[in-house]
Parts: structure tokens; C-alpha cells; sequence
């Protein structure tokens, strides 16, 4: 087969037509480009026209095993013919419970856990919340300039990535202060790592908690090792550390979102493992069922509610979405895929930095295994950010058979499948050089 392979520039005639029902009925949010998917497999997705392109988004960074898997496709199927629901918040099953159990295994810690499962990673920030202030009787968070944590009233008062997600919406939950993130390439103290000492971790201790955010007021702390909807922003070696340094000298609790850094996509199982920073409650979903709506915190036993009725849910721990998730981690284990990651990611940012140095108007390349993304500017002496010449390859891309997504203010990810076949992730990077080569002489 032969990938990718555009019949008719994407959209064509049936995909319009469904992009135009689907803007008359369906409620605005995020689409940012109109392919309309029929069937996918693997990395390749055929659209509606009968085109196929490779997927280097992943249904952001959902589907790590890639498209339909047969042992998820299997997993799913026999559990639907089981059972589809039966409110694992109110009564019991085996498969969340075995579930909950491997999540408490292989999440970083060795201290016993306990798990609450939702629907998405903005439920999953949302159980966070509760969790922590519950436990630690304190109404304050601390968050970080360029996070997604999600955008319920409660998680979206600590996502910071884009100003109109937030326009509109106040008051969102009080009590949440924001610090700029690690952004060695836009530091916004004009300083150089090392030589920094880490001040945008120290300045945490030296300004914040000492005027806005006293520490016996602070709850936790939400971080994500990689900032994904902010710019796939990787913080440099020791800030981890450091943050989670602070967080116990000051006794508020380390909240780790592996929403999109989670399940081998780093090259690493967990993001956080990068350092040696062990969170109080990390928070996963995406990819944790390969496209089936699933969420979870995994927290320390010790911070559970002291009595049933505090926080619940009607869907959380789906018995379908369980055969799911346990499915996927049993691919990833059985192929190995955090380890394909991280030897693929260092492949694929080895091309992604080749391309850098022969287009002036790639600034930065960034990014850790298969969590990859360039930052595109006017100059790389000015820095200043290009988002029209990041939506034109975007645009380029997808008509010439390559699904990216856009993050930060100009960037684009390149997240695809982990177990994604050489020769597909080749044909997909010279989509995208060929994309450079026509925006470079437009």
C-alpha cells in the first residue's frame, strides 16, 4: 500500500459536505482542519474520498498503539458483549478493579495508591482538585503560565495556554496562581541554562510564596513534565526536581497531568520519569484507552476521602474503556513501545533538526521521544512567532497527505503512533520537508 495517496486534494466533495452539516449542527470548538475521516488502520487514516494520509497527530496523542489495534479491537469487543455498564462508582466489576491495580503498579512511587476513574483527562484534573483539597483542607493552587489542565470552570481556572479559552468565562474556581513555565528558548527572565541556577523554579520560594500564595493556603501544585498545548515545551534538566523539592518543603502536594506526556510517549512510561520527582497524584487519559473515553487520578492511599459520597461520577471505570486501557497496556508492554519511543524519538528529532538548520523560519526544535514539535518565526534573530506560516504548512501538509496539529502560539506536534512502520514515519517526514521546501519559496 501505498501512503500516502491523495485521490482528490483534501476536501474533497464528500468531506465538504459533511464539514458544512457538521458546521450547521454541531457546536464550535477546536477543529482545525477538515479531514473527515471513513476508516483507519495503524498510522494511515482513509478518508471520505477515498484518500489516504498518515497520522502524525494520533487523535492527540489518543491512540499510541495506533488506529483499531486488533487486541483492542478484540478487548473491546468481547467485553461488549459482556457488559457495557453497570456503574462501577455504585456496584462492581473484576476489570476495573484489575485495572485500578496495574495503574497503582506501574505509576512512579512505591507507596500504595488508590485510583478514581473519569472520562477525560479534564476529569481527571477535576478529581485532582477535590482530592487535594480534601486532604489537605487548603483552597490554593499553583500552576504554571502555558498549562492545559482542561476547561471545566475548576481546571480551566489552571490552564493558562490561550487567553480566549479562559475570555468569557470568569470567575473560574478562585485560589489558583500562575508562574511562568520553564521556556529556555523564550525565557522570560532573559537568562541562560545553567547558569540560571533554575531561578524560574527558585523564584517560586523567593517571590511567590512570600506575597501571593502563602504555603499553609497552598493545596498543590499542577505541572506537566512537557507542556503540550502550550508548545510542547520541555523544562531543562533538574527543574523537575527542584519543583518537586519545593512542594515537600513547603507541604503542598506535587500534581503531575500525564494527560498527553503519559503511557511511553516521552520515551519514558510516565514523563515525570525523566526526573526523579515522584508525584502525590498524577493524572492520565488520552491514549490510556486507545480512543474510548477514559480518565484517571492515581493518588497516595492516604490522601483517599474518609467516607463514600464525596466525589463520584456515573461513568468513570466503563467496563468497555477498561478492556480498553488493559489491552493497551498490554500492547505496549508485550512490543516494548516505550522503549520503540525512545529510540524512534531520537530518530525523528535528528530529521526534525536537519530540516531546522537548512529553513531559517524554524526557531526551535524541541521535544522528548515521540513528543516532538518545531516552533516556527519570522527570524531566529528576533524569535518573533509565525503562526501564519505554521497554519500554511499545516494546511499544505494535510493536502498533501500528512495529519499534523498546531500548539503554542506557532508550533506544530509530530506525535505519531508509537508502534508507527519506518518506511511510514520516512514517507511523512518528506511530506513535511516537501511542505518546508514550498512555504521557504512562497
Amino acid at each position: 500500500m501505498k501512503v500516502p495517496d491523495i485521490k482528490v486534494t483534501p476536501p474533497g466533495p464528500k468531506a465538504r459536505e459533511i464539514v458544512e452539516r457538521d458546521r450547521t449542527y454541531l457546536a464550535t470548538t477546536t477543529k482545525s482542519a477538515p479531514i473527515v475521516i471513513r476508516r483507519a488502520s495503524g498510522s494511515v487514516v482513509e478518508d471520505v474520498d477515498g484518500n489516504l494520509l498518515i497520522d502524525f497527530s494520533s487523535g492527540i496523542s489518543v491512540l499510541n498503539v495506533g488506529h483499531a489495534h486488533p487486541k483492542v479491537v478484540e478487548a473491546i469487543s468481547k467485553q461488549a458483549a459482556d457488559f457495557t455498564h453497570f456503574a462501577g462508582t455504585d456496584f462492581y466489576y473484576d476489570i476495573q478493579a484489575r485495572l485500578a491495580e496495574r495503574l497503582g503498579k506501574m505509576t512512579p512511587g512505591k507507596h500504595r495508591k488508590k485510583v478514581f476513574f473519569g472520562n477525560s483527562g479534564t476529569e481527571a484534573n477535576e478529581a485532582a482538585i477535590k482530592v487535594a483539597k480534601s486532604h489537605k483542607k487548603r483552597h490554593m493552587f499553583l500552576a504554571f503560565l502555558g498549562a492545559f489542565h482542561g476547561r471545566t470552570q475548576g481546571a480551566l481556572a489552571l490552564t493558562a495556554s490561550k487567553a480566549k479559552q479562559r475570555a468569557g468565562f470568569f470567575p473560574t474556581m478562585p485560589g489558583a496562581v500562575h508562574i511562568p513555565y520553564a521556556y529556555c528558548y523564550r525565557c522570560p527572565y532573559k537568562l541562560e541554562y545553567p547558569s540560571c541556577d533554575l531561578y524560574c523554579a527558585n523564584i517560586i520560594e523567593d517571590a511567590y510564596l512570600t506575597t501571593v500564595a502563602p504555603p499553609e493556603d497552598v493545596a498543590g501544585i499542577f505541572v506537566e513534565p512537557v507542556q503540550g498545548e502550550g508548545g510542547y515545551i520541555v523544562p531543562p534538566p533538574g527543574w523537575m526536581d527542584r519543583i518537586a523539592k519545593i512542594a515537600k518543603d513547603h507541604d503542598f502536594l506535587l500534581i503531575d497531568d500525564e494527560v498527553q506526556s503519559g503511557l511511553g510517549r516521552t520515551g519514558k512510561m510516565w514523563g515525570i520519569e525523566h526526573s526523579k520527582a515522584v508525584p502525590d497524584i498524577l493524572t492520565t487519559a488520552k491514549s490510556i484507552a486507545s480512543g474510548l473515553p477514559m480518565g484517571a487520578a492515581v493518588y497516595r492511599a492516604d490522601l483517599d476521602y474518609p467516607e463514600s459520597g464525596k466525589h463520584s461520577n456515573t461513568f468513570g471505570g466503563n467496563p468497555v474503556a477498561c478492556a480498553a486501557s488493559l489491552a493497551t497496556l498490554d500492547v505496549m508492554e508485550q512490543d516494548d513501545l516505550v522503549a520503540r519511543s525512545a529510540k524512534t524519538g531520537d530518530y525523528m528529532a535528528k530529521r526534525l533538526d536537519e530540516m531546522k538548520e537548512r529553513y531559517e523560519f524554524i526557531g526551535d526544535r524541541r521535544g522528548l521521544g515521540m513528543m516532538q514539535a518545531t516552533e516556527f518565526v519570522v527570524s531566529r534573530q528576533s524569535k518573533k512567532a509565525d503562526p501564519k506560516i505554521r497554519d500554511a504548512i499545516e494546511e499544505d501538509a494535510y493536502k498533501h497527505g500528512l495529519i499534523l496539529l498546531p500548539c503554542g502560539e506557532s508550533s506544530l506536534r509530530y506525535i505519531p503512533a508509537l508502534n508507527i512502520p519506518k518506511d511510514v514515519l520516512d514517507a511523512g517526514l518528506e511530506v513535511l520537508e516537501g511542505c518546508f521546501k514550498r512555504a521557504a519559496t512562497s
